[in-house]
């Protein structure tokens, strides 16, 4: 599948799960960067999603 032909919707919700998973293993794992950096994508996916709904 080529890259240029994913909908940003659907890449912008794989990414948050993509985060929520990360989010989710860091907390088990007591590791809290990890949690950080899902967090961080998630809010990013989250951003990618509003600006793409709103063009």
């Amino acid at each position: 599948m080529d890259a240029s032909k994913v909908p940003p919707l659907l890449l912008a919700v794989l990414v948050a799960l993509l985060g929520v998973g990360a989010a989710a293993y860091g907390e088990a794992d007591d590791a809290p960067g990890l949690v950080l950096i899902g967090g961080v994508v998630v809010l990013a996916a989250l951003w990618l999603g509003v600006r793409v709904v709103r063009r």
